[in-house]
């Protein structure tokens, strides 16, 4: 999808790419729409062809932007690897917030888990982390918030469900939702479902035992 040419930020990096010195790089805002533009083609291409095919050039030809407003909002492809998982978490945090505040915050839990697109793009960048231990780092420290945030907020309704907290805790529970959803999503990707669906109707049986059958968001 080609986005409209860039207008939002004067950026001399446009009329003059020999202008993109290091102080130039630097100074993109962070609000410019052109900039999500940029963020929004390096998801696309990442869902659709992985990881590799971010590029600078591949990124703005998707925008359909000129290649050097790449390195005038980032310093380089990590820090767009970087802006783009805390996009995508942020947007995670919020969703998951929602999942949490539901009245069924064990379904939403799986649902959001089983979220095909969320399932690729973690996918992509747990790969990516193999190589850069920054985007691996910033990748922890978000997961980290993420379990942090479902522990506290299912500890004071585990038992409401008549789940034993001692047998099975929050945490194993979380697990459990999670990995799960993961190697569902893992298989499906790869055009293998034997005994998908029953794992998911166990899920549902469970979901239904615990919080009722699914209602209308």
């Amino acid at each position: 999808m080609a986005w409209p040419a860039h207008s939002v930020d004067a950026c001399p990096a446009c009329e003059n790419p020999s202008a993109m010195t290091e102080t130039t790089r630097r100074i993109g805002s962070e609000d410019s729409a052109t900039r999500k533009a940029l963020l929004a083609a390096a998801e696309q291409l990442m869902l659709e062809e992985g990881y590799a095919a971010v590029t600078s050039r591949r990124v703005a030809a998707r925008a359909g932007l000129k290649p050097q407003l790449v390195h005038y909002y980032f310093r380089t492809m990590d820090d767009l690897f970087l802006a783009l998982v805390r996009r995508g978490a942020e947007r995670n945090l919020e969703r998951q917030a929602e999942a949490l505040a539901s009245d069924q915050p064990l379904r939403a839990l799986w649902e959001l888990s089983c979220d095909p697109s969320g399932g690729a793009l973690t996918m992509e960048f747990s790969a990516l982390a193999n190589h850069r231990k920054a985007i691996k780092s910033e990748l922890r420290t978000y997961a980290e918030q993420f379990r942090r945030l479902q522990s506290e907020a299912l500890a004071g309704l585990i038992e409401g469900f008549g789940i034993d907290p001692d047998e099975l805790p929050p945490d194993v529970v979380l697990f459990l939702i999670s990995s799960t959803s993961q190697i569902l999503g893992m298989e499906e990707r790869i055009g293998f479902t034997a005994h998908h669906d029953d794992v998911r109707a166990a899920v549902d049986r469970l979901l239904d035992r615990y919080e009722g059958p699914a209602r209308d968001a």
